[in-house]
């Protein structure tokens, strides 16, 4: 596998992952300092995380870096950060965004320019915080590429302790629905579930049942760690012969 060169690294977006991702590329031996403005509630945050970094206008955090991450944060799209940055795009900028939704195709400027594309997305729920960087290590990430740069993903995945898999370009919007739904669903139904107990009485209920939660999740992904559960016919199975 092919194991990129140290980057000078940039970061475009207030997606609560960039900081977090700069980081662990940091630790890999890359170099992560040039950044735009985060957004006001998270600037003390980010700027703590990386420390010594410096905030820029994204058309010199493109001049200053060979390596630019995008992450589209409340209000923004990957499109809209990507396009707004035509004519600063370089031959040998390698572009990543971090969107779970979009392949590559959401970075055709950049690509038109010459720079190498890259849709990398962690398989992770964010804070923002350095609690993110210990759950990097070991989570997965979906890695979308055109063929001769997908070593490149890949090795980037890698250096910041994840495991990559690959997505084809057009499974992406599929993607993004089964991985969102988890996070979606997951937390609509803890948060019904402690609110129903707190009503009763129930003291601290997301402790009462942080066990349940846990083994509950661990055994579906072991049941269905393979995927060849089918989740419809599960609920449907009905014996034929039970009237």
């Amino acid at each position: 596998m092919m194991t990129p060169g140290r980057l000078e690294v940039g970061l475009v977006g207030t997606a609560p992952e960039l900081a977090i991702l700069g980081l662990a590329l940091a630790g890999a031996g890359h170099f992560p300092w040039t950044i735009t403005e985060p957004a006001p509630a998270d600037r003390e945050r980010v700027v703590s995380l990386l420390r010594g970094v410096s905030i820029r206008p994204a058309a010199e955090v493109l001049a200053s870096t060979e390596l630019v991450i995008v992450g589209a944060g409340e209000g923004e799209t990957v499109a809209e950060l990507v396009d707004a940055l035509e004519g600063h795009w370089k031959p040998g900028h390698i572009v990543l965004h971090t969107s779970a939704e979009h392949g590559i195709g959401v970075l055709d400027t950049a690509t038109r320019a010459g720079a190498i594309p890259l849709a990398v997305h962690p398989v992770l729920a964010f804070t923002g915080t350095s609690l993110d960087l210990h759950r990097l290590k070991g989570a997965y990430f979906g890695v979308t590429a055109p063929n001769v740069a997908l070593p490149i993903a890949q090795a980037l995945v890698v250096e910041m302790g994840g495991e990559p898999f690959v997505v084809a370009e057009d499974d992406r919007p599929a993607y993004a629905d089964a991985v969102g739904a988890v996070a979606e669903f997951s937390r609509a139904i803890i948060d019904n579930a402690t609110f129903r107990l707190s009503e009763i009485g129930v003291e601290r209920p997301g402790e009462v049942l942080r066990a349940l939660a846990h083994s509950t999740v661990e055994e579906a992904l072991r049941e269905s760690s393979d995927g060849a559960v089918d989740p419809i016919e599960r609920f449907l199975d009905v014996d034929p012969d039970d009237d």
